[in-house]
């Protein structure tokens, strides 16, 4: 847990909550997945329908059109036997039209419900989610990075003398600035693990620039 890359806290404490957090995200998104798909899935029943509409219609039509061709060939009758199977045939794509518009729609329509359904809740609790997580990875970099550096402990001392409430400043020494300023090695080191403990590591006091 201490690479720089890795976007978890070393702290037991925050470790624990970050991997409760993500468990709690991935079970809510599991959630909303599962509800989206059986709204998709009741949706999509109508669109079966439609396609079986459309499928038996034209079953329908091409029968009634075949029927009126032959009747067309009778002498003397022809034309007036096969005006209703015409007719029916004519019904029939139209049903089958209707049917097959039913089926797009109702295609269409799914997938646009299940993403209405599921996705405003999965959003509303995964960004903020994932907004504090790149914030800690970001931090938890930056920190690293400048504990690396030759002049990272008194970096880290001036970023918690800037950013550590001043509760915490006053529990280091009773002048943490002039402190700071007076190059007190013992107090220097305790603001910059005062800085890192904030970023999530898990640090001694008494080594501020090798123990994370």
């Amino acid at each position: 847990m201490t690479s720089r890359y890795v976007p978890y806290a070393s702290r037991p404490g925050r470790l624990m909550l970050q991997l409760l957090s993500d468990i709690v995200v991935a079970l809510w998104i599991t959630l909303w997945v599962l509800v989206g798909l059986a709204v998709h899935s009741a949706i999509s029943e109508i669109a079966d329908f439609g396609q079986h509409v459309e499928r038996g219609a034209n079953g329908v039509a091409h029968n009634m059109d075949s029927a009126g061709e032959r009747a067309d060939k009778i002498p003397l009758l022809g034309d007036a036997l096969s005006k209703p199977f015409t007719a029916a045939g004519a019904a029939a794509h139209s049903m089958a039209g209707a049917g097959h518009n039913l089926y797009t729609t109702a295609t269409w329509l799914a997938i646009v419900l299940a993403l209405a359904v599921a996705a405003p809740p999965m959003l509303a609790i995964v960004v903020p989610w994932l907004i504090r997580r790149v914030r800690f990875f970001r931090r938890k970099r930056l920190v690293l990075s400048l504990a690396a550096t030759p002049g990272g402990t008194q970096l880290l001392a001036l970023r918690a003398l800037a950013n550590r409430p001043l509760r915490r400043l006053a529990e280091v020494d009773s002048d943490p600035a002039g402190a700071w300023r007076r190059e007190e090695v013992a107090v220097i080191h305790e603001l910059a693990v005062l800085e890192l403990r904030s970023a999530g590591m898990r640090v001694r006091a008494s080594a501020a620039n090798t123990r994370v």
